[in-house]
């Protein structure tokens, strides 16, 4: 079971992706804002994030770059429907700034689903420690 880290101000939206990925198996974890995201994964790491880019308090892409520094190899996932701008500028951005995928909205969630297991699938496995002696 992974730890996933979901970070989307939309409510209903959080509510149905959380769902998804708790059946697809997976421990999740949410947050309404980057902020309190950001918190979340402070107080326990998640082995990938989920977020969206345009939100009150603390936005995606600030978010993105905050998580990289913590954790250079995690895989996040970045989405959104556009707000004031088009959809793929800030996708884009979330890319330049470290996102593994990006999606914009709507996002069916077996899409979601399917990409995390990709991704979690395909993260490196860590090296057990050489015996000494």
């Amino acid at each position: 079971m992974s730890r996933i880290l979901l970070i989307e101000d939309d409510q209903p939206l959080r509510r149905a992706l959380r769902i998804a990925l708790e059946k697809s198996g997976h421990l999740v974890v949410d947050a309404a804002d980057g902020r309190k995201g950001l918190s979340a994964f402070k107080a326990q790491p998640a082995e990938l994030v989920i977020t969206d880019l345009i939100m009150p308090e603390m936005e995606g892409i600030e978010t993105i770059c905050a998580l990289k520094k913590l954790n250079p190899a995690l895989p996040i996932i970045a989405m959104t429907g556009g707000g004031r701008t088009v959809a793929d500028d800030y996708l884009h951005i979330a890319q330049l700034c470290g996102a593994t995928q990006v999606f914009a909205k709507p996002l069916e969630p077996d899409t979601l689903c399917a990409a995390v297991a990709t991704l979690l699938a395909n993260r490196p496995v860590p090296t057990p420690p050489s015996p000494t002696g």
